[in-house]
């Protein structure tokens, strides 16, 4: 949380140019290209980093295919963890965020900006709206970012929290390939009390391709891109531990 705040203030004289920028190229994604729009996030995410001291290793991006939407779906540890994500995947990809988080000045940019979408936890209808979008997205070719844990504890480290099968629903519906993501000391970024230098790991694991999850419940989709991840997880940190 120190650190999250260090950067917003080291970056507040950049704020008057940045945020307007920002809002007048989500407004208008008619005048402004995907790849155009994708790459000033990267910037800004790049402008956060170079001020917080945030180094982010990204692995397995072989993984990720050129062609065609897909499903990534990570562990959750803080507010880092999109943003290391997007750091790391050079193509333009969205994400799905919990509508209360999404709101607040700069994220609420940030979110517009990549044409993420809101989920509304408490409003199933408005839930199964954005799932249905969503699969018609990433069917056309459009890559998407999952919270699967629904949101995450305090300093919760490198332990993987449950899955939601219900975030699975849109694999099922689009037969899209689900990508594993493993985050690694992404909370020590914004969610812990660190000031000094940060690194942290984002390892894109081998897609599950429909074949494999196919005749699945969403549950046991889950707990398997659950268990990959966290064994991802451990096979790490045994190493550099």
């Amino acid at each position: 949380m120190i650190k999250f705040i260090y950067v917003i203030l080291m970056n507040l004289f950049r704020a008057p140019y940045m945020i307007p920028k920002m809002r007048r190229e989500a407004d208008h994604p008619e005048r402004y290209p995907e790849e155009e729009r994708y790459e000033l996030a990267r910037h800004v995410i790049r402008l956060m980093k170079i001020t917080g001291g945030i180094y982010t290793k990204a692995f397995g991006t072989e993984n990720l295919s050129e062609e065609g939407g897909y499903m990534m779906y990570p562990n959750h540890q803080g507010k880092y963890d999109a943003l290391g994500i997007i750091h790391a995947h050079k193509k333009p990809c969205s994400l799905v965020m919990d509508k209360a988080r999404s709101n607040t000045i700069l994220v609420r940019e940030f979110v517009d900006l990549v044409q993420g979408k809101r989920l509304d936890k408490k409003d199933v209808r408005q839930a199964l709206t954005i799932i249905n979008e969503v699969s018609e997205e990433v069917k056309r070719g459009k890559r998407y970012i999952l919270f699967p844990e629904g949101g995450y504890e305090f300093n919760n480290k490198n332990r993987v929290c449950a899955f939601k099968a219900g975030s699975f629903k849109i694999a099922l519906k689009t037969r899209a390939p689900i990508v594993p993501v493993a985050l690694i000391n992404s909370y020590k970024v914004f969610n812990s009390f660190r000031l000094g230098p940060v690194r942290t790991q984002v390892h894109f694991l081998k897609p599950i391709f429909y074949e494999e999850y196919r005749g699945r419940k969403t549950q046991e989709i889950a707990l398997l891109v659950q268990e990959r991840i966290q064994k991802k997880i451990d096979e790490v940190l045994k190493v550099t531990q």
